[in-house]
C-alpha cells in the first residue's frame, strides 16, 4: 500500500510530501492523521531546522476528499465535520507553530484546506500553473484549517471576504500581487528546487531566533502594543541566552562570519 505521506530527509531539512496524486492530493483521514502526526514529530526533532511542504503530481492539494466526506455524511452521523477538531486544527497549530522555518512549494492547485495549509507556511513558492482557490462556500461551509487567521494577515479583511465568499481562482500572478506566493518562479518544475534551497539556506541560520520571530508576530499582528512589547522581552531572554546569540556576536566583532548552529 502506498504510504499517504512521505518525509524526505537532506541534512537539515525535511521535506514533507502530500502522497495522494491520483486524487490531486485530497485529504483523506489517513493523510490528514500522518501529517498531524508528522509535524509533531518534526516540531521535536531539533536536526531538523527547515521543513518544505508539498504535494506529489500536478496538484499541490485540493482540500478535503469528498468522496469519503460524502460517505461521512450518509452515515447520519450529527457531527460531520468532526475532523475540523480531531485533524485540521491540530495541524494547522503545529504547521503555524513550527518553531522552525516552514516552506511550501505550491505546484498547481491549492484548494480548500490545501490553500489554508499553504498559507499557514512562512514562505510559499509558486510557478505558472499554482492556483489557489478559496472553495469552502461552493459546497456550502466556511473556512477551516486556520484560514480565518491566515488570510486575512496576508490579505487583508476586505479582499479575504471576497476570496472566501466568491470562491473564485486566484491565479499565480495575482497570488503573488496579493502576497499569498512570496515568490513566483517562471517554471512549475523549479517550484521544489526553490523552496528547498531556500530550506537550506534558512536550516544554516539562527533557528531559535526564528521560532522567537514567529511566536511574537503572530502575538504582534493582532495583539496590544504591550502585549507585542511584552512578546518581544520574552522572545530576547529566549535568544539571548542561546550559543548562536554569543556566537555571532562575537563574530561580528571579529568581523568574521557567523555560523549558526541551530541552538
Amino acid at each position: 500500500m502506498t504510504e499517504p505521506l512521505l518525509v524526505e530527509r537532506d541534512g537539515a531539512v525535511a521535506t514533507v510530501v502530500l502522497n495522494r496524486p491520483d486524487s490531486l492530493n485530497s485529504l483523506d483521514t489517513a493523510l490528514k492523521v500522518a501529517l498531524r502526526d508528522t509535524l509533531g514529530e518534526l516540531e521535536q526533532d531539533r536536526s531538523v531546522r527547515a521543513v518544505v511542504l508539498t504535494g506529489a503530481g500536478r496538484a499541490f492539494c485540493v482540500g478535503q476528499d469528498l468522496r469519503e466526506h460524502v460517505a461521512t455524511l450518509d452515515t447520519g452521523t450529527n457531527d460531520p465535520l468532526g475532523t475540523v477538531r480531531a485533524h485540521y486544527n491540530p495541524i494547522a497549530a503545529r504547521l503555524a507553530g513550527m518553531p522552525k522555518p516552514v516552506i511550501a512549494a505550491v505546484r498547481g492547485t491549492a484548494a480548500g484546506a490545501g490553500a489554508s495549509l499553504a498559507l499557514l507556511a512562512d514562505f510559499r513558492i509558486g510557478g505558472p500553473k499554482t492556483t489557489f482557490l478559496m472553495a469552502f462556500a461552493n459546497v456550502g461551509l466556511a473556512g477551516d484549517t486556520g484560514v480565518s487567521w491566515s488570510l486575512p494577515r496576508l490579505v487583508g479583511h476586505a479582499k479575504a471576504v471576497e476570496l472566501l465568499m466568491l470562491a473564485e481562482p486566484v491565479s499565480a500572478t495575482e497570488a503573488q500581487r496579493l502576497g499569498l506566493l512570496t515568490r513566483l518562479v517562471d517554471d512549475d518544475e523549479l517550484v521544489l528546487s526553490t523552496a528547498q534551497e531556500l530550506a537550506a539556506r534558512l536550516a544554516t541560520g539562527p533557528t531559535v531566533a526564528y521560532g522567537a520571530i514567529k511566536r511574537q508576530l503572530s502575538v504582534g499582528d493582532a495583539g496590544t502594543l504591550s502585549e507585542a512589547l511584552a512578546a518581544e522581552a520574552q522572545a530576547q531572554a529566549i535568544c539571548g541566552a542561546t550559543a548562536d546569540h554569543r556566537n555571532a556576536t562575537a563574530a561580528f566583532v571579529a568581523k568574521e562570519k557567523p555560523v549558526f548552529e541551530g541552538r
